[in-house]
């Protein structure tokens, strides 16, 4: 079993306590208020900034005791949106910690995820996400289209994540019009910037091209602006950044 195989399993163990323990979460979702419009494509680097206390690969990150204060941070620094991690066992992130970024702050928040059932994508909207990572190796041809459309139902958008042609070639067939190219390989853990220079132009420019781990300094940012990103996601160089308003708004000034 690789990483993210191993991940995927823990997802769905907490999935099923959640579905037991809030079964109508879907007339919840669809109650909600209309999901707020990200904007992630324009004449400077859009940032996507991330609440993330840990990571499989490099363990505890930070001690983010107020995810509301840090977003709060982000926003002010001019992030484009902001993403939560949601996933408990690999990331230290949770529900909780969306609603408390949602209860704080007006900007566009991510859910970022491991979605493998519709159940997730309700929970989404019903805790304030306005977009959702949808992670192509996570799924098969027809999930990736049924979630898609599900998001869009609901008003999200979907960031859909790929590492390899193939994945973006599926991608496009499923319609995503905002795809990331993850420079960590989720089976192995292993970053390589060059990722998204060899795919991006792959991509075609009418989609939003997000540029996602291994963006630690401004001229990371730099580099995969020059080759063809819109936005970038970027998490532990912020949350260990004693200043995150101001790292923020450094990402953001990359033209």
């Amino acid at each position: 079993m690789n990483v993210l195989d191993s991940i995927i399993a823990g997802v769905r163990a907490d999935l099923a306590v959640r579905v037991a323990s809030q079964p109508d979460i879907e007339a919840a979702a669809r109650a909600a208020t209309p999901a707020r419009p990200a904007v992630l494509k324009g004449e400077t680097l859009a940032v996507i900034s991330e609440v993330k206390r840990r990571s499989p690969s490099k363990g505890d990150l930070a001690d983010i005791a107020d995810p509301a204060a840090l977003a709060a941070e982000y926003a002010a620094g001019g992030a484009a949106a902001i993403s939560v991690l949601t996933e408990q066992r690999r990331f230290g992130g949770s529900l909780a910690d969306l609603d408390a970024v949602r209860a704080r702050v007006d900007v566009p928040l991510l859910r970022k995820d491991f979605m493998v059932e519709p159940y997730q994508f309700f929970e989404a909207r019903a805790h304030g996400a306005d977009l959702v990572l949808v992670i192509v190796a996570a799924l098969d041809d027809a999930q990736l289209a049924d979630f898609l459309a599900l998001a869009d139902e609901l008003g999200m958008t979907a960031l859909v994540e790929t590492h390899t042609e193939t994945e973006i070639d599926r991608a496009l067939m499923a319609g995503a019009q905002v795809i990331g190219v993850n420079n960590r390989n989720l089976k192995t853990l292993e970053v390589d910037l060059a990722q998204f220079g060899r795919l991006a132009s792959r991509i075609p420019g009418t989609c939003t091209r997000v540029a996602e781990s291994g963006i630690f300094t401004v001229d990371d940012a730099r580099r995969v602006r020059d080759e063809g990103a819109d936005a970038v996601l970027v998490g532990e160089a912020l949350v260990r950044h004693g200043a995150p308003q101001s790292a923020v708004r450094g990402f953001g000034q990359v033209k």
